[in-house]
């Protein structure tokens, strides 16, 4: 027994962590940490305190393959590569990227180069594409043949390094495909701005990747690359109809590689479906939502499967469901002998039904909001519908005496039939529905229920 726990402590001491070192002048005597990326979010690896002459050293393991950040006090992280090779650097400050060397790591030499050498090389791309553009389409340059050829000339030179570089890099090196990917990603506000004509082979090259390739999750590009991939479709120059199609093949493409691996299913679907309803992508993230319940090789979490089941329940189109108005109800308009008792008996020929509390913060924001723009919206033929889930009667009528619009609370929270009903499960949340209790929209604020009474009601009843 001794002997083999001898061989097993040897085996032990033999696997050796990686080490990145350095000298960092003007932080001496400060702490510097070491931080890796887990898809969406970041973990810490190492940390230690710089010695008074400006030396550190930090150690990271094989779990950590893939791309971390040094920080320190001045908060400007320092991007390595975590591929296995020790790291050495030194500089004055990690806020002085200028004076920043790689000494050891060639990985994160050719990390730092390609990243000093190819944002010029892309500055320089767009200037030429700027001059090839009067080169072409201004009649006092185009007749200049010679300069467009040189232009065209010099724009496949640039190119043509850029590719030699990556092409030359080791292909079982981190970087052969961390800095293609990269470029991918950051590439994407100069590619819609300045070469439209690169739009589809971008959005082609977006939809190709692997979220379930573990090299993505520990890049840090995880975020970035759902992040630009939508942004790139909704800012392609497509109709709003096409924009949709477009996403919702994306979602399909992502899904085949994602059912496989429920982790980042769950991940990714959470991240993008709060993405599209932040930007008001609302048809998306009901393609999204119900594209994900439907797959049954996965299983979606519950707080996630809750909040993807109202939009499959809820979706724009369907009829929303009756609610009786019982519990303390509140209707300055209505005397108390004409109160209505059903959401049906409600005369107007649309409805906001917003479910809310006293405790929620950003219920005291967007009510107030509401009560402002209560005449022009009731003069549009809007009635307002509050649904309260506080728990207490002082609670409620100290909340809703300013109202102007109906209000109404059974004290029963989330357990109330109706928050149920229309599968509630967090405040603020709005439905704005028509006559027939038909939902029109799923509205994320009051400022984009308000700009859509200006747009399709106010501009139209002018």
């Amino acid at each position: 027994m001794v002997k083999i726990a001898f061989i097993i402590a040897m085996q032990v001491t033999c696997v050796r962590a990686q080490t990145i070192m350095g000298n960092l002048k003007q932080l001496a005597k400060q702490e510097i940490k070491l931080e890796g990326f887990n898809g969406l979010q970041t973990y810490p690896i190492s940390s230690t305190f710089i010695d008074d002459k400006g030396n550190f050293k930090l150690t990271y393991s094989k779990a950590d393959y893939g791309v971390g950040y040094l920080k320190s006090a001045d908060d400007k992280p320092l991007f390595v590569i975590l591929s296995g090779e020790d790291v050495e650097i030194s500089g004055e400050a990690l806020s002085y990227p200028e004076t920043l060397k790689t000494l050891k790591g060639n990985e994160n030499k050719w990390f730092a180069q390609y990243a000093t050498e190819h944002p010029r090389r892309e500055q320089a791309l767009s200037a030429w594409i700027y001059l090839e553009n009067i080169y072409t389409f201004d009649s006092l340059f185009s007749v200049q043949k010679s300069p467009n050829k040189a232009i065209q000339q010099e724009k496949q030179r640039i190119k043509k390094e850029d590719e030699l570089f990556l092409s030359s890099l080791p292909k079982n090196s981190y970087v052969s495909w961390f800095l293609p990917a990269r470029k991918l990603v950051s590439g994407v506000s100069t590619i819609a701005q300045y070469r439209p004509n690169e739009i589809q082979a971008t959005i082609a090259s977006l939809r190709a990747m692997d979220y379930t390739d573990q090299r993505l999750y520990k890049s840090g590009l995880f975020k970035d690359a759902i992040e630009s991939h939508f942004w790139l479709l909704e800012n392609s120059g497509k109709s709003l109809d096409s924009m949709f199609i477009e996403m919702q093949h994306s979602i399909d493409v992502m899904m085949v590689q994602l059912v496989k691996d429920e982790k980042k299913l769950n991940e990714v679907t959470d991240y993008l479906f709060d993405l599209l309803e932040r930007h008001s992508l609302f048809q998306a993230s009901e393609y999204l939502a119900i594209k994900a319940l439907n797959e049954t090789s996965c299983t979606i979490n519950s707080e996630l499967a809750n909040q993807l089941e109202s939009y499959r329940a809820m979706k724009k189109g369907n009829i929303a469901p009756e609610i009786v108005l019982k519990g303390d109800l509140f209707a300055r308009e209505y005397g108390s002998d004409n109160l209505p008792k059903t959401l049906s008996e409600i005369k107007s020929k649309y409805t906001v039904v917003v479910f809310g509390a006293s405790w929620c913060p950003k219920c005291k924001e967007e009510l107030p909001e509401i009560v402002k723009q209560y005449s022009k919206w009731k003069a549009n033929g809007i009635e307002v519908v509050f649904i309260s889930l506080d728990e207490t009667k002082e609670l409620f009528t100290n909340f809703v005496s300013v109202f102007p619009f109906i209000s109404v609370c059974d004290y029963q929270k989330w357990n109330s039939k109706v928050v149920k009903d229309y599968y509630v499960f967090g405040t603020p949340t709005m439905y704005f529905l028509n006559e027939k209790r038909e939902i029109l929209l799923r509205p994320t604020s009051m400022k984009q229920m308000d700009g859509w009474v200006d747009w399709y009601l106010v501009q139209g009843n002018k």
